[in-house]
């Protein structure tokens, strides 16, 4: 009989894994960070990049990649089990078009998200969210020795890998704000906290005739030069480097791409401010953020917001949330566009 028990139990546990009842959907939750690191190193070693070519063994790849083959091919196994890889004795592993969503000249490519979102910078404040739970702080000091900022500019490989997510979350978002954005008036638009400056190069493209800036801090503003002269923007683009809680360079048009979900709203209010004194007469600021619906409503907003407490002590925030402290800085909302991404228009004038 204990015999017969024993044998159930453990194939109510084989059900519990290989079926989709909700045992099966929790254990994938609970397993997740094995899966984030898994394609992490699927991008780190450029598996997508390799099998491109075609076929090949864990024994080439572990040789191209100056990796150990016992180790290689376990990892490239896992791959194959979450469905990046297929598998044949004879020629070793092929890609499957879910791992080409890694590929670095994929034009909407995630490389940059994978190599971002498991590395230090995020991973290791994340590991301490029991601790933002109970204080309501960010742990990015614990985690780090340092703020998430001040990690990045110590720390060259995250920083790229942060600006290649930054880059390939702008895509999308940046092609439809060119679309949607009037800047037919507009002589200067400046991108604060912009990066590489795909949001403002979208603009540009679209209008021959605007200037355009990306205010960011000093060690991250060369990129944005180096992509305007890919893009055969430089004669009517520049960068300035600086604080944004200091002062911004004057702008006919603000752009704030997911730059307020970082901080507190007096963080906020203050970077608001100082748009608000630099702002040409006539002025407008084009917030560009996810927006918190109704609970329970699907997507990522809410994974964000999390990270945000983590990182930083910010949030995402609700539409009137935005309203609110748009007009504690002398700006009047005007409109809000939805789009196709998670990510929404939100304008507002000086007044």
């Amino acid at each position: 009989m204990a015999s017969d028990s024993r044998n159930g139990s453990l194939s109510d546990t084989r059900d519990i894994y290989g079926s989709k009842n909700d045992y099966a959907q929790m254990f994938q939750m609970i397993v997740g960070y094995a899966i984030s690191q898994i394609v992490r190193n699927a991008a780190v070693f450029s598996f997508a990049e390799h099998l491109a070519l075609g076929p090949k063994t864990a024994a080439e790849i572990a040789q191209a990649e100056s990796l150990n083959l016992d180790a290689t091919f376990r990892l490239m196994r896992a791959c194959a089990s979450l469905g990046l890889m297929t598998y044949q004795e004879d020629s070793g592993f092929t890609a499957t078009p879910l791992l080409r969503t890694l590929h670095k000249d994929d034009p909407n490519s995630l490389r940059g998200t994978a190599l971002a979102q498991p590395a230090s910078g995020h991973w290791l404040p994340w590991g301490r969210l029991s601790d933002a739970i109970r204080s309501g702080q960010p742990q990015d000091v614990a985690a780090l020795g340092c703020k998430t900022w001040e990690h990045f500019a110590k720390t060259p490989a995250d920083a790229e890998a942060f600006t290649q997510f930054m880059e390939a979350s702008s895509l999308g978002i940046s092609r439809e704000a060119a679309g949607l954005l009037d800047t037919r008036s507009i002589s200067v638009a400046v991108d604060v906290g912009g990066a590489s400056g795909t949001l403002v190069h979208a603009l540009m493209k679209a209008n021959a005739a605007l200037q355009g800036v990306v205010f960011d801090l000093p060690h991250i503003v060369p990129a944005a030069m180096k992509a305007a002269g890919k893009l055969g923007l430089d004669d009517r683009f520049s960068v300035a480097a600086g604080d944004f809680f200091s002062s911004v360079p004057p702008a006919d048009l603000y752009l704030l791409k997911w730059i307020l979900h970082d901080w507190d709203d007096d963080a906020c209010i203050s970077i608001l401010k100082n748009c608000r004194r630099s702002i040409n007469p006539g002025g407008r600021i084009v917030l560009i953020e996810m927006v918190i619906e109704e609970i329970g409503a699907p997507g990522i907003t809410t994974l964000v917001d999390l990270t945000m407490l983590v990182l930083h002590g910010g949030r995402e925030r609700s539409l009137q949330e935005y309203k609110t402290l748009l007009n504690a800085a002398g700006f009047q909302f005007t409109t809000s566009t939805a789009t196709a991404t998670p990510f929404v228009l939100i304008e507002a004038q000086a007044i």
